[in-house]
């Protein structure tokens, strides 16, 4: 009887070696391991046999069906990944091959010089350790206010800043808008760390403002934050030129003065000399060669605690970056408008960066 099983063990190794579909090695299974199949008559025939024999025979048809069951597990393993690697042979879209398309098609997409510009700076900021967080565009009055020292009566408040949600039956302290920062994600990224950390968090922001040249409705900011021990305005200087100067690919003329900015304290204005006009003056910069860039400064510890954070034993900096000023700057573009219009002539001045 063993030597019976042998040979059928033999057999379907044999049979199963050249299938290729699933179903046929499936019937092959049924048949070989089914209630019907040779093994479950080598079984059933043990009635007449000694307990010796049933201990020795039944162990070994055991050992078989596993045997026989781990093989057919790896043939369908095998079956289904050539059927896969078959799909995606014959649907394959190499979207490197930029040779097969011309130069002078204007019909492939391109990146948005904002998400160009975005995407540098990012890589340039976790090359420093920094994290890269995300928020919401909907945010409550704690978030994008209270928690960044900012009072009821601060003008930033008053609706002609603000898009509000208007909710008559929600509670006032727990009105909606449209973050005007993306200072909340500072917020939320100190609940959610101890000291020391350090990220950025770029996004879109909405005010109610009056569009010009260097002015709009919606537009895109950057907030970064360094929380540790020790941490000094030095340490700000540091890091804003080192982002300016790997931006521009050059060194920049910068000026640092004086700002208040309720969720600093000091509070500097960091401005670089427009490189649309060379300092001299234009619609973009006011007429005056600079332009405000980066406001930062030393993080007021009402914010530290309002972030669950003691500013007895933590300190930290934060800045703010205009992404469109900041892509202004980079390719001469003298109208911000331009950045959020639906021409895509002027994306695809874009194509090659």
């Amino acid at each position: 009887m063993i030597e019976k099983l042998d040979e059928l063990f033999v057999i379907f190794k044999e049979k199963l070696a050249p299938l290729s579909e699933q179903s046929d090695v499936l019937n092959l299974k049924a048949e070989y391991l089914g209630k019907k199949g040779p093994i479950s008559d080598v079984l059933k025939s043990l009635k007449d046999a000694t307990n010796e024999e049933r201990k020795t025979i039944g162990s070994k048809a055991n050992i078989l069906k596993t045997e026989m069951q781990g093989l057919v597990n790896t043939k369908l393993q095998g079956i289904e990944l050539a059927t896969i690697n078959k799909k995606l042979d014959e649907n394959k879209i190499d979207i490197s091959m930029r040779n097969s398309i011309s130069v002078n098609d204007t019909n492939h997409g391109s990146f948005h010089p904002v998400n160009i510009i975005q995407r540098e700076v990012e890589d340039i900021f976790i090359s420093m350790g920094f994290e890269v967080l995300d928020g919401t565009h909907i945010e409550d009055e704690f978030h994008n206010f209270e928690a960044l020292n900012i009072p009821g009566d601060h003008p930033a408040r008053d609706m002609q800043d603000t898009f509000w949600f208007h909710d008559p039956h929600g509670p006032e302290e727990k009105k909606k808008l449209l973050r005007t920062h993306t200072s909340t994600i500072q917020v939320h990224g100190m609940t959610e760390r101890k000291p020391p950390f350090k990220f950025i968090g770029p996004g879109k922001v909405f005010r109610c403002e009056r569009t010009d040249a260097s002015h709009e409705m919606v537009f895109h900011q950057l907030e970064g934050m360094l929380v540790g021990e020790n941490i000094s305005v030095s340490n700000l200087i540091y890091f804003m030129k080192t982002l300016l100067s790997e931006i521009f690919k050059k060194e920049v003329e910068v000026r640092l003065r004086p700002g208040f900015f309720p969720f600093v304290e000091p509070g500097f204005e960091l401005d670089i000399k427009c490189l649309i006009c060379g300092g001299k003056g234009c619609s973009v910069c006011k007429q005056v060669g600079w332009v405000e860039l980066l406001p930062c400064g030393i993080v007021h510890p009402n914010v530290l605690k309002a972030g669950g954070i003691d500013p007895e034993q933590y300190n930290g900096f934060a800045f703010g970056l205009g992404l469109d000023r900041l892509v202004m700057m980079r390719y001469g573009i003298d109208d911000i408008r331009h950045l959020h219009g639906a021409d895509l002539r002027f994306n695809s001045q874009f194509k090659d960066y």
